[in-house]
């Protein structure tokens, strides 16, 4: 088996009969070969005829045809079918799909194959601002995030996560020497929620009060000159803002902690270098007063040149050059071979412009590459970002609260769980909800947070994906074993079997494009397939031993399927609900 996917398989056999046939070369991928749709007989068909049609000057149906003369592909399906326009149609063979199945349930990984060359990713994400508490801004990032180090660290890469927090520059500036005049001794003793009230304030008084403003500037120039006792207030703010990350971390199940945070603070002393090697490079210039980089073809909207700034006219540093350091950081002394940045869509020029000048400096390459993994906005149901109806940022803790209390009274409404249950099922799902609705749907695009929607027992949720695989599992557990050996007896069971051998395909695209929503998609399918083979294929009460152990192994297999599926995506999944 190709690297464990069905479509590979077929799609080598294919490419070797157009060469037989045809004498054109194409990999296994250019065979285009996909899941049938619905209704069309088959399990899997191939696109490739009308694109090769061209090449070689014949009609598809004819070319289609030619191909399956040469086809060696009759060990595992049927004879193909040509269809249409000139599309070639697999089914699987049933003792094939069988075999396929042991072998699956035999394997821990569930035929998903360890990438061959593992690299090592660094990537990016979370990144909130110390002294701020995080809301729901702060959400996809985290999420996103999450499942992409998981999906990664599955196939088998080195990945290395970094939090790059906000907490340096002039707005720490701002807050220590408002702190300072209140006398409120740092941090110490403060909740995030204090600090973000001072930060507030510090921000309407250098807006208001030029003196103030002045004095704040003094106050970063003492802070990034290593003033010992502005260090020792900062220091305080950045152990108060980490212990509210870590609560929401925690909350979230995402895979970030101590270890992985590196602040702005963290490239400060590299910024002098980077700047000095930009100009010893040839690539900066002085534009009213500034250090900035010009890129050809990146203008503003007047069609003027737009620049990156490096090093501003008063001297200090902006985004620009910490994120260039860190582009250099982790490609030249961490040895990352991937940079991988989940941050919001609005930023995609600004690393567009930051990778373009990192490659000319060598720090991208063909060996090094960087990727920006971008997504939209968490919208309300009416339309707008997402906001309290008073107007304000919501809380992540609060909304992650309150998708527990909701998941906790839907569940009281379906299940009678036992008391020691209850708390971990509805955080299971009350979290798992949250996560899903916004991995579920391309991250490129905005989605619209509606509690009702992402709770449902129904669609494309995590509760039903959830709900589906804590059935196998009650009904595995009645049983006592998982079965034995699988016969496809109805085509039922025969649909399932063949969405359960489709995971690689499903975890590799995910893998590759950074989209968690088409592991979601399949595990939605597969959801779907597994319920209707639980409706329609009794298990327990099946009419013989061997249809009874066959149907239990499709079931444990279904759940391993689900249970794997969604802990790449960090979301739990409950025995009971």
């Amino acid at each position: 088996m190709l690297g464990g996917d069905v479509g590979l398989e077929l799609g080598a056999r294919v490419a070797a009969a157009v060469d037989a046939a045809l004498g054109v070369r194409i990999t296994p991928e250019e065979a285009l070969i996909r899941p049938a749709a619905p209704g069309r007989g088959a399990d899997y068909q191939c696109n490739a005829a009308m694109g090769l049609a061209k090449r070689v000057g014949r009609p598809a149906r004819e070319v289609a045809a030619d191909v399956v003369a040469h086809l060696d592909a009759a060990d595992l399906a049927e004879p193909p079918e040509v269809a249409g326009p000139g599309f070639v149609n697999f089914a699987l063979r049933r003792d094939w799909l069988e075999a396929r199945l042991a072998d699956l349930a035999a394997d821990e990984r569930l035929g998903v194959p360890a990438a061959a060359e593992p690299r090592r990713y660094a990537i990016d994400y979370g990144s909130p601002n110390v002294a701020k508490e995080m809301h729901v801004g702060h959400l996809r990032s985290a999420i996103i995030g999450d499942a992409v180090v998981r999906l990664l660290e599955f196939a088998g890469h080195d990945v290395v996560r970094h939090n790059h927090l906000g907490d340096w520059g002039t707005p720490f500036g701002m807050l220590i020497e408002h702190l300072t005049e209140l006398d409120a001794g740092g941090s110490a003793g403060h909740s995030i929620g204090d600090l973000n009230a001072f930060y507030q304030a510090a921000r309407r008084k250098f807006d208001g009060d030029p003196d103030f403003a002045d004095r704040a500037r003094r106050r970063v120039v003492a802070l990034q000159s290593g003033d010992e006792e502005t260090l020792s207030l900062w220091r305080e703010l950045v152990r108060a803002s980490e212990q509210h990350f870590a609560e929401v971390y925690a909350l979230l199940d995402v895979k970030l902690d101590d270890d992985d945070y590196y602040g702005e603070s963290f490239y400060n002393p590299f910024l002098d270098e980077v700047v000095e090697e930009l100009a010893a490079a040839g690539l900066t210039e002085v534009s009213d007063g500034a250090v900035c980089v010009f890129l050809p073809g990146f203008v503003n909207r007047d069609g003027q040149r737009l620049p990156l700034i490096v090093r501003k006219s008063d001297g200090g540093y902006g985004y620009a050059a910490t994120d260039l350091a860190t582009v250099r950081y982790w490609t030249r002394d961490r040895k990352a071979t991937d940079l991988l940045y989940v941050v919001g869509t609005p930023q995609a020029q600004h690393f567009r412009m930051i990778f373009e000048t990192a490659a000319r400096m060598g720090w991208l390459d063909d060996d090094h590459h960087a990727v920006h993994i971008g997504f939209g906005s968490v919208l309300g149901e009416d339309g707008k970002v997402l906001r309290t109806r008073a107007g304000g940022a919501v809380k992540l803790v609060s909304l992650l609260r309150e998708a527990v209390d909701r998941a906790a009274a839907v569940i009281a409404e379906r299940a009678e769980l036992p008391d020691e249950l209850r708390a971990d099922v509805a955080r299971a799902v009350g979290i798992g909800a949250v996560k899903y609705a916004d991995l579920s749907g391309d991250r490129e695009k905005d989605y619209v947070f509606a509690w009702d929607r992402m709770l449902a027992m129904e669609g494309n949720t995590s509760v039903y994906v959830q709900y589906a695989n804590a059935r196998a599992r009650s009904v595995l557990s009645r049983a006592g074993h998982t079965g034995g050996a699988v016969s496809l007896d109805s085509p039922i069971e025969r649909a399932l079997a063949v969405k359960l051998l489709q995971l690689p395909a499903a975890v590799a695209t995910a893998v590759a494009e950074f989209a968690p929503h088409k592991l979601c998609t399949y595990l939605y399918e597969t959801a779907v397939a597994f319920s209707a083979f639980y409706e329609h294929c009794p298990i327990l009460k099946a009419p013989d031993d061997r249809t009874r152990d066959s149907r239990l192994a499709l079931a444990h297999l279904s759940s391993r399927t689900l249970t794997l599926g969604l802990s790449l995506l960090g979301i739990a999944a409950p025995a009971a609900l």
